[in-house]
């Protein structure tokens, strides 16, 4: 490994170094970007500074007006728009009339409203921290065991990003040049499958000790007619969005312009119907505006800030470095993707999802391409049994999956302080003692999508 190699690998461990420490993600790929890039200029005088710099008149331009990033702060405004209309509480409230009169219901209740919440909100920590603060005093006030309640918020919180729609889907589509739509049809199934596995988790714990969770008292008819009618209008914006994505009836821009209208619509109409508490007003719709305008502007420093890097580790030749050195190995494919897949885990733990995503993928992703076949590769000839398009969605959906486990990975789990926050008086051990039974599962899905790649490409096949 030659001298620029060396400093791309140093490069790279600075920004890993950088982003645990907590510093900005996008300021720290910029630094490390552009302090790489004059370190190379010293160590390969041919590799000149100016050049690298000349970039920046027009980089920032071509990352915000991408019309396939359009999508990303009309998604986040509908997430922020839903949280100020109190969707959530209104989500696991139905819910809860639904299946919380079963043992453990209420906490599959939780679960269930995560993984809508989540798909709707985009973010893990804050799904999390959402439904935190809405179910955990009930699930307390009702007496379920504080392992049970906290691991269950934990997990539940890292569901919401593979059920449409989903930015990070979308920003992964964009890193590695995928069809949205299809990597949308692609998650559904693993989503549901996720779904119905937690659930499945909280049910076995139930039924092994009764104690876990006693049996809530049944909700008088009145109020539970209520949180199913309230459970309709979510249910109809929500489901109609990810079917309409799923079957291909409209592209996902248009599908969250359609979203955040339907949502602004509902609380205009829930305030005006109920009165101040309910729905949205001009104070909701302001801050659900500036929230948005904050969350979208750090993503897009993000995504500037992953060009920026880009530009650096292309320059190094780390990447070819890393791709040739994989081929002299003659490294296994299947080996090959499991380290990528445990990195992606240990990663987790200390960075944000989309980080990863912008960081990671796209040094790890043409190595696998090569691994497979090269971009030319067939289901008869490749290593995966897959074409080129369709590792993309499938190792899309594997990513995914297992950026957010990161999140619930012992010691250091960032779901796990999310909700300590929210619930002091539980013990970081409790809860992930708690969240333990939720992160085998999830091993059991990876391993099951990894055995069976129909899993993830059956509906793109089909639609």
């Amino acid at each position: 490994m030659g001298e620029r190699e060396l400093v791309g690998l140093a490069g790279f461990g600075v920004l890993v170094l950088l982003i645990a420490l907590r510093l900005p993600v996008g300021v720290a790929m910029v630094l490390v970007g552009v302090g790489g890039s004059w370190t190379l200029s010293l160590v390969a005088p041919y590799l000149r500074f100016g050049p690298y710099l000349s970039q920046f008149k027009t980089l920032t331009w071509s990352v915000v007006s991408s019309y396939e990033l359009s999508v990303v702060p009309l998604f986040i405004l509908m997430g922020y728009l839903a949280a100020h209309a109190h969707l959530s509480r209104d989500l696991f409230q139905g819910v809860n009339a639904l299946v919380g009169r079963l043992r453990g219901g209420v906490a599959m209740a939780a679960v269930i409203a995560c993984a809508g919440f989540g798909a709707v909100c985009g973010s893990s920590l804050a799904t999390a921290s959402t439904m935190g603060r809405i179910a955990l005093p009930e699930l307390r006030r009702l007496g379920y065991a504080d392992g049970l309640a906290t691991g269950a918020l934990a997990a539940g919180g890292t569901l919401g990003i593979l059920i449409p729609p989903s930015v990070a889907l979308v920003v992964y589509a964009i890193v590695v040049e995928a069809s949205v739509v299809a990597m949308f049809q692609a998650a559904i199934l693993p989503g549901m499958i996720a779904v119905a596995m937690f659930v499945g988790v909280i049910a076995a714990r139930v039924v092994l000790r009764p104690s876990l969770a006693p049996p809530a008292p049944p909700l008088p008819a009145a109020e539970r007619r209520a949180a199913l009618r309230r459970l309709v209008p979510v249910v109809v914006l929500f489901g109609g969005i990810i079917l309409g994505l799923g079957a291909g009836l409209f592209t996902p821009t248009p599908a969250a312009g359609l979203g955040v209208l339907g949502v602004l619509a509902y609380g205009l109409w829930s305030r005006w119907r109920h009165g101040p508490g309910e729905g949205l007003g001009r104070r909701e719709v302001a801050a659900a505006a500036r929230a948005t305008a904050v969350t979208a502007g750090m993503l897009y420093l993000i995504l500037v800030g992953a060009e920026v890097l880009k530009g650096f580790f292309a320059r190094s030749g780390l990447p070819v470095a890393l791709a040739e050195w994989v081929g002299a190995v003659s490294l296994d494919p299947w080996l090959a993707l499991g380290l990528v897949l445990v990195l992606l885990i240990l990663l987790g733990c200390v960075m944000e999802s989309l980080s990863m995503i912008l960081v990671v993928v796209p040094f790890v992703f043409p190595v696998l391409v090569d691994l497979n076949g090269g971009e030319l590769a067939s289901a008869t000839s490749s290593a995966f049994g897959m074409g080129a398009e369709e590792l993309k969605i499938w190792f899309g959906v594997l990513a995914l999956i297992v950026v957010e486990l990161g999140l619930i990975t012992p010691p250091v789990g960032l779901n796990v302080f999310i909700i300590r926050a929210v619930c002091p008086g539980v013990s970081m051990g409790t809860i992930f003692r708690g969240v333990s039974p939720f992160f085998g599962i999830e091993v059991v899905r990876v391993l099951l999508i990894l055995a069976v790649p129909a899993v993830a490409l059956l509906l793109p096949r089909l639609l």
